[in-house]
């Protein structure tokens, strides 16, 4: 994660500042005004003593005035602190050349080449200088041998090599003077290339790598400052999901590269499978539900905001504990008849039902409430419960419920939540006889199982399959029918199969009577036996 420079002032102030002055030394730089430049940086490295770049363009600006050593100097340290950057590496390997230090420099160009690798130009050179090394003349090794063993000053460097190149340079500049210290390398590295023809050295190393492995990350840095953050200064307001406008809670980082809540998230997929801000494909996130968490993010929330991230913390422990109230704003799917004990597999495609869904698996209950429409007061007033068994989703959102029944219930009073339907619920339950009652009861409902289990068998074998199939086997007959507080299952079973239309099911809902429900039933196959014959 990284904040904007407007951010970064009260985060960071001598890094902020620091990077002021890295901008002004460029303004210099390219207004030709190098010494100018370089008191820029020189008061930006006092900032910030842990910004390669400054050291890096710092280096460039040396070498622009001729001063190899300090150029050489700040170079080491970049690479130090970047031991990957390429222009560190290349930069120390001009300073190094125009120092006369060539064997030293075709090893950094060497690793430059490494660090490199698409530029086909860099590598087939450092190759072919490589090659040059141990397959020169004997006259040429001489030669080599004799010009390194003269101490070369830098004036000698100078004038050799690096007078042409600085002229060349200075050619160049009149036409389009570099736009910082960092564009600078590629025009000094043309300089540079022409200067290192006029050298000649002895491979006193025959082992020159053709491939350098990557440089190794320094140890000695211990010394240099670490970043402090002043507390007073960090706002809240740089912390905050760009869908909700609070503080991130539970942050999740996209493919793409965007930090949301991860419930604000979901909640964006279930209406359209992009990313909120840059419209990203997020397909593959719907399918497996797994995000990436941003643990950086959760670690400076709870080091610099504690007490925002409490009291955060404190308002979604609240909404959980609402939602998953079994008897307050139960959420209410409207749809279809359901029963205890029955499974009732769904289908779920709509935004508002997506939401509802996963609240009921977030809050542990996976529960929640079956209704039939209703023209007039929106669905009915009385329903089931259903539980969740298992979630299939599917990469566009979609997903398939498998779910059973399991308590009825009564409507108190409706309402809404986020787009989907709620209510206040009262439980039902059969009202149990005992003594005589109890006893007619018994003989009732053995005579009704058996007359129901007669018809179900009547049925063709295709068409009993596919019940079996959708519904599952039909439930054995209990000992004791009032052991159920809804009374046995088979009965729910077989008001699941009947062929009855769902308002004329729905009565059956409502009955506290298990002899009523009894009679009931038994009528009904008695009707659908006498129209079979």
């Amino acid at each position: 994660m990284e904040l904007s420079e407007e951010r970064q002032g009260p985060l960071f102030p001598a890094r902020a500042r620091a990077s002021q002055l890295r901008h002004e030394g460029n303004r210099l730089y390219r207004e030709r005004q190098v010494e100018a430049a370089l008191l820029k940086y020189n008061e930006a490295v006092k900032l910030a003593p842990n910004d390669h770049l400054l050291y890096s363009n710092r280096s460039q600006i040396y070498f622009t005035l001729e001063s190899h050593e300090d150029a050489l100097h700040d170079a080491e340290i970049a690479c130090k602190l970047r031991p990957m950057g390429f222009k560190a590496h290349f930069r120390k390997a001009q300073a190094l050349a125009t120092l006369g230090k060539v064997e030293e420099a075709l090893r950094e160009f060497l690793y430059c080449v490494s660090l490199d690798g698409k530029s086909r130009k860099a590598r087939s050179e450092a190759q072919s200088e490589n090659e040059e090394l141990p397959h020169c003349s004997r006259q040429e090794e001489g030669a080599a041998s004799g010009d390194c063993n003269i101490q070369m000053n830098p004036a000698e460097v100078k004038g050799h090599g690096q007078q042409g190149t600085m002229k060349d340079q200075e050619e160049e500049e009149e036409k389009d003077y570099p736009a910082s210290p960092e564009a600078a390398s590629s025009q000094t590295g043309k300089s540079q290339e022409r200067k290192r023809k006029h050298f000649q050295v002895e491979s006193k190393d025959p082992d020159i790598p053709t491939k350098v492995c990557k440089p190794e990350s320094p140890a000695d840095l211990g010394d240099l400052p670490a970043v402090s953050i002043p507390l007073p200064s960090f706002d809240a307001t740089d912390l905050e999901c760009a869908l909700c406008m609070r503080l991130f809670y539970e942050p999740v980082t996209t493919p793409c590269g965007h930090t949301f809540c991860l419930k604000c998230l979901e909640r964006c997929l279930d209406h359209n499978a992009k990313c909120p801000l840059c419209k990203d494909g997020l397909s593959q996130c719907l399918a497996s539900r797994k995000y990436s968490k941003n643990i950086i993010m959760e670690e400076l929330i709870a080091k610099f905001l504690p007490e925002e991230l409490s009291e955060r913390k404190r308002l979604y422990e609240e909404e959980m504990e609402e939602l998953s109230n079994l008897n307050k704003n139960v959420p209410i799917f409207v749809c279809t008849m359901a029963y205890p004990t029955v499974p009732c597999p769904l289908h779920i495609f709509e935004p508002c039902y997506r939401l509802m869904i996963r609240r009921c698996i977030e809050t542990g209950t996976r529960q929640f409430g079956m209704c039939l429409g209703d023209p007039v007061k929106g669905f009915a007033e009385y329903g089931c419960i259903l539980e969740i068994r298992n979630v299939q989703f599917f990469t566009d959102g979609r997903s398939v419920i498998d779910s059973v029944g399991k308590r009825r219930f009564r409507v108190l009073r409706q309402g809404q939540r986020d787009g989907y339907n709620t209510a206040d619920i009262e439980y039902i339950e059969d009202q149990k006889v005992l003594g005589e009652d109890c006893a007619e009861l018994m003989g009732l409902h053995n005579c009704v199982y058996e007359q129901a289990s007669s018809w179900f068998h009547s049925l063709k074998n295709s068409l009993r399959n596919r019940i079996i199939n959708h519904f599952g086997p039909m439930p054995d007959k209990d000992a004791d029918p009032q052991i159920n507080p809804n009374g046995p299952a088979w009965c729910w079973w077989i008001l699941a199969v009947l062929p009855l239309e769902s308002r004329a099911q729905l009565p059956f809902l409502a009955m506290r009577s298990l002899k009523d429900r009894l009679n009931s039933i038994r009528r009904i196959l008695a009707f659908i036996a006498r129209n079979q014959n």
